[in-house]
């Protein structure tokens, strides 16, 4: 399977898919800049920060005022590890750290916009924004079937001028409409919920440099998200729930979203939670109320 996905609950969406054996799609960061050499830099969010004109510097180099927000320059593992905001000097020393940077707290939604680039130019866009829950954890995300021009507009025109000569899929997140973050590859959290065909049209732009995807049926979908408390050793769900809960009306798809042979404190989590499950689907209210009978297990399957 060509689409080198790493995280078995992702599995589901690509292995049915036909790729040819020389064409590697990454779904990893770290993938993605071993075979993006040339365009490896847009993993330093302090070079994405200036590339845009916004207030940023190395810790090291103090703030003129407050809040900013603070964060590691290179965070190939995502979750929002190590980030935070710094609303006085006292909080810019406490969070002092080598390889972290500031830069101009933004405000407005945060979209996470999956984009197909054919030499630098954006051939289709998909968006969706999540509904913060604290401490770098999100209840859920919406996959709008909507456009959003002011994210196009101007991350369009950043794509064209920073990314000529890409060929491929690329994630970015906005605030206010500014890019936070850019990674080469995109969102497979919710490649289902793009509709029939996707994944065909994303292996074809990989192996012809071509985007061709009828996205005429498009719609809204919902990515419904499970945070538990740290510290337990949690266990997968018996294999009869997890089958029931996916086939539950509204519902695309399920994932366990940690490895259950291994320690808690060696995933990659945000402060506020540990991921357990992700719930992708058509109604919010079947999310929701798949996301309760989970809670339930998990409540009662702590080690």
């Amino acid at each position: 399977m060509p689409i080198c996905e790493i995280d078995p609950w992702r599995t589901q969406y690509f292995e049915s898919a036909a790729c040819p054996d020389d064409i590697f799609i990454p779904t990893e960061d770290s993938d993605a800049w071993t075979w993006n050499p040339r365009h490896r830099w847009v993993y330093d969010k302090l070079a994405v920060a200036a590339s845009q004109g916004l207030d940023a510097a190395p810790h090291g180099v103090a703030p003129a005022g407050y809040p900013v927000f603070s964060k590691p320059i290179y965070n190939l593992k995502g979750m929002g590890v190590g980030s935070r905001v710094l609303r006085s000097a006292a909080d810019y020393a406490a969070a002092y750290r080598p390889g972290h940077m500031w830069s101009t707290l933004l405000e407005g939604d945060h979209i996470s916009s999956d984009i197909a680039i054919v030499d630098g130019e954006p051939r289709w866009w998909r968006h969706a924004s999540g509904l913060a829950s604290g401490d770098g954890t999100f209840d859920h995300w919406e996959v709008h079937a909507g456009a959003r021009p002011a994210v196009e507009e101007w991350c369009g025109a950043w794509c064209r001028r920073h990314l000529a000569g890409y060929t491929g899929m690329v994630n970015l997140e906005t605030i206010g409409g500014r890019i936070i973050e850019v990674h080469l590859r995109f969102a497979d959290q919710w490649p289902d919920l793009y509709g029939e065909g996707w994944v065909e049209a994303l292996v074809r732009l990989y192996a012809a440099g071509e985007w061709r995807f009828d996205d005429s049926q498009r719609r809204a979908g919902y990515s419904v998200v499970l945070f538990a408390p740290h510290g337990p050793h949690y266990r997968h769900p018996p294999a009869a729930l997890q089958r029931e809960i996916a086939s539950l009306p509204g519902v695309s798809s399920l994932q366990i979203t940690f490895h259950e042979a291994i320690a808690p404190d060696r995933h990659a989590m945000p402060p506020g939670g540990f991921r357990v499950a992700i719930i992708n689907c058509w109604d919010r209210d079947a999310g929701n109320a798949a996301r309760e009978r989970l809670r339930a297990h998990f409540e009662g399957a702590r080690a």
